[in-house]
């Protein structure tokens, strides 16, 4: 907790998007899902929510370079380690869903997501 009020908030300058874009490509061909501490240790940096936040900005960067070379986007792949299910963040940003963030109903929607970036990048393995 004091991580937080020690550490200088990060800017997205920090943060390597061809390294963050390459974590979740290999995770989406290994059919899992990774947590925003995991993204941020294999970065080098311990887990802060400064950093957790911007981090969620890069991921907004890494869905639009996705999205202009035809790919699934990334960013469902990002989830919180206590339900493996996005932030709030991802959730207001949808469009096609109106229902709970967490729960059945969003582990259900949230797999209908993730089903399709799995099996695109499963055929490029």
């Amino acid at each position: 907790m004091i991580d937080e009020y020690l550490d200088p908030p990060p800017t997205a300058a920090a943060f390597d998007i061809d390294r963050i874009e390459a974590l979740l490509q290999q995770a989406a061909r290994d059919g899992r899902d990774t947590s925003y501490s995991e993204i941020l240790l294999n970065l080098g940096m311990r887990f802060s929510r400064p950093k957790m936040r911007t981090l969620c900005k890069i991921l907004d960067e890494v869905d639009r370079r996705a999205e202009t070379r035809g790919e699934p986007a990334l960013a469902a792949l990002v989830v919180r380690e206590s339900d493996r299910l996005p932030g709030q963040g991802w959730w207001i940003g949808r469009r096609d869903y109106a229902g709970a963030w967490t729960g059945a109903d969003a582990r259900t929607y949230l797999n209908d997501i993730q089903r399709p970036i799995f099996a695109y990048w499963a055929a490029r393995a």
